[in-house]
């Protein structure tokens, strides 16, 4: 038996090839166009260029009613995925348009009137034109030579091979579902820096790097003067100025497209095959609402779960349809009045750059003063942690919310408004996992649509306001209703764009946990990231409080990445409530899961597992980490999956702990320390000490050994001594399992599975697990299934009859 999953749950999930037809198909596409030939508008379902492995299209596409753009685009997805147009800002008529290789060597595009709209420009060089199995469009000379690609001239991606250069572009799409050029531009600066801009009607601003940090802190070099980036066949992206990242998915053989989105991000997608929709398998911000100039002039970005565009209290959206333009007020400014004008706090934000004063140590109402006696100021931000600053606002722009942020920004506004002079603004929720990964444009873009609700009365504006978190708390109280039953329901709607949807996920003082745990002293469990501590929150719940090594450190970068991991929400996954970071504490609050670790079930003599729990173990727990695989815009990945960090809930269902804690352990250092992580020993992928990429698959090989320890009920990950050499219990077992299939033993499952079950379980459903589990310790890891086909493989057998009694000697 080979080390690949060979039963039949298996064999149509990994070979069912996709081949989705364009709506554009036809039987006799073109593969090159001639001189003097031509594509008719008219003819665009059925006259096209096609690449000779069939995965790329090229011609007329449509962008709007009776419009279209000559265009290249990938064939074999669900959705049409646009790489290329030519024509993106002038779309020509549907009628009469025209893409012709002319017989003086250029290819022009031209309009139902016959104007021109786009060439190429190579006038006695183009002699025939090709689309190639890159995605590339080339114009050839007589003797072959490449006089013109469409590789130089990209609009919002770059496809592997294509070279990115000082002479070219990204430019983001303006919106959702629509072509022509947005804001956001991916180029080199003059300094050899890559940089991602936004430039929109109102500012220029950069947003990626980090705009805070130098060049060299942000691990790039501007000494390099080459210019150029190229994303390659595996999914490495490599640069001059020393960018560098990759995706999870990292291998050959997968289609790849590196997009800047019309949010401001930059990801790199990754084609799954068998349901033909696109993966993001990297991203330049995982928190959108980072992303500079994305709700326009006065705008909030905010996560409701999802990032949204708010107007905060007294403007409204300038154009519901194009969040660029921002929000404009409802008042007209008075400086002859000054006191006519009063301040309203909005909690937990700020908006960034265009301070024309600061002070540090001084009080609140002395920076209120100041901004109130300046008429240019239009508010003023005040930070609470550490050393209290005040900034003066002198335009507001790049406005965003999150609990990471312990400060407000006062707003001047006229009193006769009548606002309140403290309202609440959506608490952060990281919309890392919220609309998952999948998207019927191939964009799963966290950033939603970006549209708020029809302003309505200042009544209702007022309301929506008004629900600070205080107040939510004292309904949380006083309501019995709500305590009871509604506990773990996210509460109420906050109107006029403030449509937030308010987790118990929170920042804790070590003074509230240190209280919860009695000083720390039930202890649950240890591990290398910390000890655990059982305790009880003023609330009732009942929690595990993780505390963390000096390892973890930085408190910005340790809020970023923990608000990712507490917005996470999967049945197999333990659920966070919340975190503390106080100087040197690090602390993690958990949900309290009742039955404690696998390892406690599995391997004791006082506990025991019956099959059908075993096999729901195994199920959920590639339930869980495929969620964190394929469904998560983070794609966390793991690193230490082990039965010890599998809990078994009051019903055994599985949960997932400790996820996200390699990546929280790589902050605060310099440069990337992801290599160092190594996981437990028994359970670490050969791909660690080989020092090659980490991707998802060393998860997939530390699931293979726990689903075999599962069916087997040891510990197949220690060490044992064979002939005075120290062996893995692990390739022990594998020899003994592959040398009774080859023999042609029919008891080899029998002779697999834990004794102690004294034959009582599925004989299909062992074999099943033992086969995926031989299939994920494959030391080669392309060929280890993903965990979405491991789960897919399992589902097709959990609905066996209940056991097998096998025949006990």
């Amino acid at each position: 038996m080979s080390n690949s999953i060979r039963r039949s749950p298996f064999i149509p999930f990994l070979l069912f090839p996709i081949f989705l037809l364009s709506t554009f198909a036809t039987s006799t596409p073109r593969d090159s166009l001639n001189r003097g030939s031509s594509l008719s508008v008219e003819d665009y379902a059925s006259d096209f260029l096609t690449s000779p492995d069939k995965w790329f299209t090229c011609g007329f596409y449509p962008v709007g009613t009776n419009a279209f753009s000559f265009s290249i685009w990938f064939t074999n997805v669900t959705e049409k995925t646009v790489v290329w147009m030519a024509n993106r800002d002038r779309p020509v008529n549907g009628r009469r348009s025209r893409i012709s290789l002319r017989k003086d060597g250029t290819m022009v595009l031209t309009d139902a009137d016959g104007s021109i709209v786009w060439s190429t420009n190579t006038t006695g060089k183009g002699f025939q034109a090709e689309l190639l199995n890159t995605g590339n469009l080339v114009l050839r000379d007589r003797h072959g030579n490449l006089s013109w690609q469409s590789f130089d001239f990209p609009t919002d991606t770059l496809l592997p091979l294509q070279p990115f250069t000082r002479n070219t572009r990204l430019i983001s799409v303006k919106a959702r579902g629509q072509y022509s050029s947005g804001h956001y531009i991916l180029y080199f600066d003059n300094d050899n820096v890559l940089r991602l801009m936004y430039d929109g009607p109102d500012i220029t601003t950069l947003s990626w790097p980090n705009i805070e940090l130098a060049v060299f802190r942000n691990n790039r070099t501007s000494y390099n003067r080459t210019r150029i980036a190229v994303l390659d066949e595996q999914g490495s992206f490599t640069s001059s100025d020393n960018t560098g990242f990759y995706a999870t998915d990292l291998g050959y053989g997968i289609r790849r497209r590196l997009t800047i989105d019309f949010d401001g991000n930059l990801r790199l997608y990754s084609l799954n095959q068998s349901n033909g929709l696109w993966i993001v398998t990297w991203e330049s911000n995982p928190q959108s609402c980072f992303v500079r100039g994305l709700c326009g002039k006065n705008g909030i970005c905010g996560y409701t779960p999802k990032p949204t565009c708010l107007c905060p209290p007294g403007y409204k959206t300038s154009d519901p349809s194009d969040w660029n333009k921002g929000c404009e007020p409802m008042f007209e400014k008075n400086c002859d009045n000054p006191e006519d004008m009063t301040f309203v706090e909005l909690p937990h934000t700020d908006f960034y750059g265009f301070d024309f004063n600061r002070a540090y140590s001084i009080p609140l109402e002395t920076c209120r003063d100041l901004c109130f006696n300046m008429c240019a100021c239009e508010a003023f931000t005040y930070r609470l942690s550490g050393e209290p600053y005040c900034f003066l606002k002198a335009s507001l722009f790049n406005g965003y919310n999150t609990p990471g942020f312990e400060g407000s920004v006062y707003l001047k506004v006229p009193k006769s408004l009548n606002l309140t002079s403290k309202v609440s603004t959506p608490r952060g929720s990281n919309p890392t996992c919220g609309n998952g990964t999948k998207s019927n444009e191939a964009s799963p873009t966290p950033s939603g649509n970006f549209k708020s609700k029809k302003n309505k009365s200042t009544w209702g504006y007022l309301y929506s306001f008004a629900l600070s978190i205080g107040a939510i708390e004292a309904l949380i109280i006083v309501s019995s209703w709500w305590c009871l039953f509604r506990r773990n329901e996210m509460p109420t709607l906050m109107e006029n764009g403030y449509r937030a949807m308010m987790s118990q996920f929170r920042k804790f003082t070590y003074a509230e946990l240190n209280k919860a745990t009695k000083m720390f002293k039930e202890e649950l469990g240890r591990g290398g990231s910390g000890g655990v501590y059982k305790g009880v929150l003023r609330d009732g719940r009942v929690v595990a409080v993780k505390r963390l090594g000096d390892v973890f450190q930085g408190e910005e970068e340790f809020w970023a990445e923990v608000s990712t991991f507490g917005r996470i929400n999967h049945m197999n996954l333990v659920r966070m409530w919340g975190f503390c970071a106080e100087k040197t504490k690090k602390l993690l609050v958990y949900e309290y899961v009742e039955n404690g670790s696998l390892d406690k079930h599995l391997f004791s003599n006082t506990s025991f597992l019956n099959w059908r729990e075993r096999f729901r173990t195994a199920l959920g727990t590639a339930k869980g980490l495929a969620y964190l695989h394929h469904e998560c815009l983070e794609w966390v990945i793991h690193c230490d999956v082990k039965p010890e960090n599998i809990l078994l809930d009051g019903d055994f269902e599985p949960k997932i702990s400790d996820f996200g804690l390699a990546k929280l352990s790589q902050r605060g250092g310099s440069g990337s320390e992801f290599s160092r992580i190594r996981g437990t020993k028994g359970y670490m992928a050969p791909e660690w000490a080989l020092n090659l990429p980490i991707t998802s698959k060393v998860d997939v090989y530390s699931y293979g050994v726990v689903i075999l320890e599962i069916v087997r009920g040891i510990r197949l990950s220690n060490w044992v001594m064979m002939d005075g050499e120290e062996e893995a219990e692990m390739t022990r077992f594998l020899r003994m399992v592959k040398r009774k299939i080859q023999n042609g033993e029919d008891t080899w499952v029998d002779d697999t599975v834990d004794p102690r079950l004294k034959g009582q379980f599925n004989r299909n459903q062992a074999a099943l697990m033992i086969e995926v589990g031989i299939s994920c310790v494959d030391e080669d890891r392309n060929r280890r299934p993903t965990m979405g086909m491991v789960v897919q493989a399992l589902l097709e057998c959990e609905d066996e009859p209940e056991l097998y009694t096998a025949n006990i000697p």
